[in-house]
């Protein structure tokens, strides 16, 4: 049976209503306005954006298939923790593929890496100088895209914009206050200095150096990304959120 316009419309507006809130809550989660283990209410949330409980229910699933949330059918639907066990992972995938968009970007001849990363680091250091956490944040995140946006290799960016980001700006919210503003100004200073001036053949195994490092000064491991044993994930997500809402 032929589709009719009114209900391609009616399919339209309930693809961008759910997109509309899956931008909200994606959003929500890199501004810290969710927290990892709080919980979302549907209808509540329904409510605020002015939509159906359907729309809702469909961007959870896609946020839930992308680990940024976790759903029980007796508790409901929780911002996703992340355990020690998983951050030492995440640390080390961002170390290797951020690794290769810096290698990719120093071998691109229509790429000025110098005047990229100096104006990106301008602005971070502008942020430390006015005290300004949230600014500082997101001149990091800044500089940082500025990398995987020069690699120019569209699924390297896509890869860690898309899958990585969000946990990292969980990760970052969450864990980077350990590190004094000035100490992670100095440490991104160094970083984009190392990043210009290592030789193109040991690149990629300073940046894992560099992410192994501050894995190791911001959870005070003794040794950097440390081999972690299966019994180590957290996996059970019920006992997740039975500890979210004790």
């Amino acid at each position: 049976m032929p589709t009719s316009k009114k209900q391609i419309a009616k399919k339209d507006r309930g693809v961008s209503a759910s997109k509309k809130v899956e931008a909200h809550l994606r959003m929500a989660i890199h501004a810290g306005r969710l927290r990892p283990r709080q919980r979302i209410i549907e209808e509540d949330l329904a409510r605020e954006l002015l939509v159906s409980r359907g729309p809702v229910r469909e961007a959870l699933l896609r946020l839930e298939r992308d680990g940024l949330v976790v759903t029980t059918s007796r508790r409901g639907t929780f911002i996703r923790d992340i355990s020690l066990a998983e951050i030492g992972v995440i640390f080390r995938m961002r170390a290797k593929l951020e690794g290769l968009c810096v290698r990719y970007m120093r071998e691109n001849p229509s790429i000025n890496a110098s005047e990229l990363l100096n104006r990106a680091l301008k602005k971070l250091k502008a942020a430390a100088a006015k005290s300004n956490e949230e600014q500082f944040f997101d001149a990091d995140m800044e500089l940082h895209r500025t990398i995987w946006k020069a690699s120019n290799q569209p699924l390297l960016y896509r890869t860690l914009n898309l899958l990585m980001n969000p946990y990292i700006f969980i990760i970052a919210r969450a864990y980077s206050s350990r590190i004094p503003l000035a100490n992670r100004r100095d440490n991104h200073e160094q970083y984009v200095r190392m990043l210009l001036r290592t030789p193109l053949d040991k690149i990629e195994d300073e940046v894992e150096r560099y992410f192994g490092s501050l894995y190791t000064r911001t959870f005070d491991h003794g040794s950097a990304f440390p081999g972690f044993a299966t019994g180590d994930w957290t996996d059970n997500l019920d006992g997740q959120i039975h500890t979210a809402i004790e």
